[in-house]
This record gives C-alpha cells, sequence and structure tokens, in this order.
C-alpha cells in the first residue's frame, strides 16, 4: 500500500477526525480499479468525467497522472498526482478558490460521480456520500465543500 502524502500528512497511515483512512491502489491493482468502483457500463465514461471536471474547474490544468484512491469507507476518488495548487472556478455557485491537487482532484471527482448519477448510475450514491464524509475531515475540507454548494 503506498502512502497518500498531503502536504506533511500522510493520510495512508494517519486517521482522519472521522476515522476515514485513504490508501493510494497499487501499481498491479490499477487495471480492475475503474470497473470496480464505477462498473463496467460505466467506467469509461467515469473516468472521462473527473478529468473533464477538472478541466472545466481549472483552466490552467493540462493533464497528468492520476492516482486511484480507496476510501476506508467504501468510497474512492481519482487523485491527480502534483505538487502544484489550482485555481477552481464553479459557475454555478460562484466559487473561487485555490487548491491543492489533492482537493481539486476531490472535487472533480465529486462532479462526475453526481453527473453519473443522474445519468442512472445509481450503485455509484454510496460512493459519493462517502467522498463527501472523506471531504469533511480533509484539511481543506471548508473549500471542498464551499464548490460543491
Amino acid at each position: 500500500m503506498a502512502d497518500l502524502t498531503l502536504g506533511e500528512a500522510s493520510l495512508a497511515t494517519t486517521t482522519t477526525t472521522t476515522g476515514i483512512r485513504c490508501n493510494i491502489v497499487p501499481d498491479d491493482q490499477r487495471m480492475d480499479f475503474l470497473p470496480r468502483v464505477f462498473g463496467a457500463r460505466h467506467m469509461l465514461a467515469g473516468e472521462a468525467a473527473v478529468f473533464n471536471w477538472m478541466a472545466q474547474l481549472c483552466p490552467e490544468y493540462k493533464g497528468g497522472f492520476w492516482d486511484f484512491v480507496d476510501l476506508s469507507n467504501g468510497g474512492f476518488y481519482l487523485r491527480l498526482k502534483s505538487d502544484k495548487h489550482f485555481t477552481l472556478r464553479v459557475d454555478g455557485n460562484g466559487f473561487t478558490g485555490t487548491l491543492s491537487a489533492d482537493a481539486a482532484s476531490i472535487v472533480a471527482t465529486l462532479f462526475a460521480i453526481n453527473g453519473l448519477l443522474f445519468k442512472g448510475a445509481h450503485h455509484l450514491h454510496d460512493a459519493f456520500y462517502a467522498l463527501k464524509d472523506f471531504a469533511v475531515s480533509h484539511p481543506e475540507g471548508h473549500s471542498i465543500l464551499w464548490a460543491m454548494d
């Protein structure tokens, strides 16, 4: 299991205030991740939706390598592997803020899952709320939730 590092804290070895732990999916398990979390029918659309939301919310995002992250509460997210901070703009609620790549990735994944839910991927309901529960205890939780409001 790889450590998920955010700033000075290793989230894989530190339990959040909500008790949720996160782990980067090892390379030898990456091929199984998308069908496992999104389902075979939605795996390609789910991955593309995360990338598209990141591009829409963060104009300076130009692609990159993404980690796959499992949460101990059954949630998941795709995490842009970057030390950069990104300015997010959410036209629907007026949010503008600078977030770490990790926090921006959580926002993009939440928007992607939400969009798939509206397209009938009801099996993602619990995953959406599991990721939102994790976001509450994230160091940038306030900004993540504000972006999602």
